[in-house]
């Protein structure tokens, strides 16, 4: 193959991999090809609230995420990293799929931070209208506290992320906001 014709392969292939991608998205089980459609893509990552508490402009961890459909159209993935003053370095891969006996989605998680490493079973997910929910518990404070990934303000172009705590009686606080563009 001369050059001009591997120049023109390459860029082809180029202009349309995210035409493809779609495309693959389009394979996926229904209930993956949902998740999909709000989630797939490059993101920008950015923290705007830490430790329940608003992190400074530019003290936040930023980042970005790529996240994708694997497996057959079995599964949504997405692998990250993001860095800031507060909340420092952090990297994660997650795992989504679609657990058709239990009706419900279900997360892998790794992570790593400078001073800890963990994967983990990371609770059960289901769309609460437009919203997407995930429902888990983590020890805080040596007590089991009920937990939630929460996906809001869903658009093609951007969503938000918070991680919010039981902190009694069943009133839920946010932890971490991350806002994703």
């Amino acid at each position: 193959m001369n050059s001009l014709t591997r120049c023109l392969f390459c860029g082809a292939a180029f202009l349309f991999s995210p035409v493809l991608a779609r495309a693959a998205d389009s394979a996926a089980i229904p209930e993956i090809a949902r998740l999909a459609k709000v989630l797939v893509g490059d993101w920008n990552t950015v923290e705007i609230v830490q430790h329940g508490k608003p992190v400074p402009d530019g003290a936040g961890r930023r980042g970005a995420a790529h996240v994708r459909v694997t497996g057959g159209g079995t599964a949504v993935v997405s692998e990250g990293h993001s860095v800031g003053t507060v909340g420092g370095d952090l990297q994660w891969f997650i795992t989504i799929w679609w657990d058709p006996s239990a009706k419900c989605y279900r997360f892998l998680t790794y992570f790593r931070t400078p001073t800890d490493a963990g994967c983990e079973l990371r609770g059960t997910a289901h769309w609460d209208g437009d919203t997407f929910v995930n429902d888990y518990e983590e020890v805080i404070d040596g007590k089991r506290t009920k937990v939630q990934d929460i996906w809001t303000d869903i658009t093609l172009n951007s969503h938000t992320l918070t991680e919010v705590h039981d902190v009694g009686n069943g009133v839920m606080e946010p932890y971490v906001v991350s806002r994703n563009t």
